[in-house]
């Protein structure tokens, strides 16, 4: 027997799935609600590495979650259609598909995000804000380093992401990850 009941996916996506952003949320420090729908990922570097010639894509689906007080996401790569053909990554490492939930808090005035890559045993918390025309979140991974992602060139269609790790002499970012996204199924 199911432990949480029969019809269990309707009603726990229901009690996740939220329309829209929760009213306490100002407009203004919304700054993540333009990533809800459906991307496609064009990857150009992962884990530190260049990997154009792989043709390697993937996919991201957000939308509102917990009564509109969060966004939550899947990244997945190589994307659904791919891992269903049996094609993967020349490289094993390069397995994503995982959850980031960024959660308003009204405190602090930003965006406390968890990521989870189980594909990976990757794990990060981070903290995000608008910082200019970017979205920038800052944080660590599970074993302290330090990291920042950022989302720039944003667009109604399209958006470019860059991940990085800070070095070792505390002042310069080492770019581990980078995606191009294209808005999908609009």
């Amino acid at each position: 027997m199911n432990p949480i009941g029969s019809g269990a996916p309707g009603a726990f996506l229901s009690a996740l799935v939220s329309p829209r952003r929760a009213a306490e949320i100002d407009e203004a420090d919304d700054v993540y609600g333009w990533l809800v729908g459906s991307w496609a990922l064009q990857v150009l570097h992962y884990r530190g590495y260049d990997v154009r010639r792989e043709g390697l894509t993937g996919e991201l689906h957000a939308g509102w979650v917990l009564e509109g007080r969060a966004i939550q996401d899947v990244w997945i790569m190589p994307a659904r259609e791919d891992r269903r053909a049996g094609r993967t990554a020349s490289d094993p490492q390069n397995d994503m598909y995982g959850s980031t939930l960024r959660a308003w808090d009204s405190a602090l005035r930003a965006w406390r995000i968890a990521w989870n890559n189980p594909a990976r045993g990757h794990r990060e918390t981070q903290i995000g804000r608008r910082i200019g025309e970017e979205i920038v979140q800052t944080g660590s991974r599970a074993d302290g380093q330090a990291t920042r992602w950022r989302f720039t060139e944003i667009t109604a269609e399209r958006f470019h992401w860059l991940g990085e790790a800070l070095e070792g002499d505390g002042r310069t970012w080492r770019l581990e990850g980078e995606f191009i996204a294209t808005r999908v199924g609009a």
